[in-house]
């Protein structure tokens, strides 16, 4: 099929030339993991419950359920902080959306579908810190295993590893799409 000029390319041809690296049930058994260490971790408390979008949005929802399961009660509130803008490469932090909750002096949790090199996510830590939050701590579904990270910035709690391919589905989207597919591809 040929695309008209300036569309994106096919999500169709994407998943075709993709590899599965993890299926739907891998992936809500790693949710449960982590929330039986979030749970652990936040009991007796109520933290900001931060999902970053777009790409958090499927994964922070399943994590929230799985620690309500647990009885952990959580004050929801989502940012939209991005480097890509569509694009494949990032370039300077833009906020398109902070949180309206007050993080002075609370435990905040920053809920992501992925934690890659880490620079979009220092940003977010920091404006977190410079809100006066008390504690700020990363729940990522996928790390990507590769060495540029960010010094520093790392997930708390890991869902699975990714390769260090262009991975999508689950959140992580293929030229704004495919968010929603139910497992974790990587372009071969």
């Amino acid at each position: 099929m040929t695309r008209a000029p300036g569309s994106p390319p096919s999500l169709a041809d994407a998943v075709a030339n993709a590899d599965v690296i993890h299926d739907r049930g891998t992936l809500e058994q790693a949710i449960d993991r982590m929330a039986v260490g979030i749970a652990d971790d936040y009991a007796g408390s109520v933290p900001v419950y931060l999902t970053i979008m777009h790409g958090g949005m499927p994964f922070a929802a399943q994590l929230a359920f799985a620690l309500g399961e647990r009885g952990l009660d959580l004050e929801f509130d989502y940012l939209h902080a991005t480097r890509y803008r569509g694009e494949t490469s990032g370039g300077e932090l833009v906020w398109k959306h902070r949180p309206a909750t007050p993080l002075q002096g609370r435990r905040v949790l920053l809920v992501d579908d992925i934690l890659d090199e880490g620079h979009t996510m220092a940003g977010i830590v920091a404006w977190c810190r410079e809100q006066g939050a008390s504690d700020v701590r990363i729940a990522a579904l996928a790390v990507k295993v590769h060495g540029r990270c960010v010094p520093g910035v790392c997930a708390d709690y890991a869902g699975v590893e990714v390769p260090d391919r262009y991975v999508f589905g689950y959140g992580m989207d293929f030229h704004e799409q495919g968010r929603n597919l139910p497992a974790i591809y990587a372009l071969r």
